[in-house]
């Protein structure tokens, strides 16, 4: 399953209690997780820290393209990069963490020599990450906009699918009472 690398400890926990259920009762019934970790593992916030709601700083599904370039726009760049003329390192910003996801691959490393010997500045940097994201992100945004206009139709996918998933957890739910020889 994919997670970031802060879900890794969730993950091996629920590894160990199917083990540990495997070994005792001596019937696989649950999938052991494996984790799947992307190159960027690990995305901090728009102000460097971890991302988190409480912080209030990440960029959100339904953020509108103007709050996108406000919050692209507030993100950290290299603190030693006083000025436009000073080189910087790229791999101290937060800005260039969100480049190696959002941004095409060749530009990603046009970004980096840039930023290396001060030929483009951290605004024009954080222009090209805002129109990046801005565009990867556009078309979960407009289904969120045409969904957020239909909330019974959303309302019934959710009731399908809950109706699916306790038809599943019920047939585990059978299997590992069938190994825990529980209510038979």
């Amino acid at each position: 399953m994919p997670v970031g690398i802060d879900q890794l400890p969730h993950l091996e926990l629920t590894r160990e209690i199917v083990r540990r259920f495997h070994h005792i009762y001596g019937k696989k019934v649950f999938v052991e997780p494996e984790a799947k970790l992307s190159k960027v593992s690990k995305l901090p916030g728009i102000d460097g820290r971890k991302m988190s709601k409480s912080y209030n700083n990440a960029i959100y599904l339904s953020d509108p393209p103007s709050e996108i370039e406000k919050k692209v726009a507030m993100m950290l760049t290299d603190p030693q990069r006083a000025r436009r003329t000073d080189r910087g390192d790229p791999e101290v910003s937060t800005v260039y963490q969100y480049h190696k996801i959002f941004t095409p691959k060749g530009q990603v490393a046009e970004i980096a020599k840039g930023c290396r010997t001060a030929s483009i500045g951290c605004t024009e940097c954080k222009g090209i990450l805002a129109k990046n994201l801005i565009e990867f992100l556009r078309p979960y945004y407009e289904k969120r906009e045409k969904l957020c206009k239909k909330p019974k139709k959303v309302m019934e996918i959710f009731e399908q699918g809950s109706i699916k998933v306790r038809k599943e957890a019920q047939k585990t739910m059978e299997q590992v009472k069938e190994a825990m020889k529980i209510g038979l």
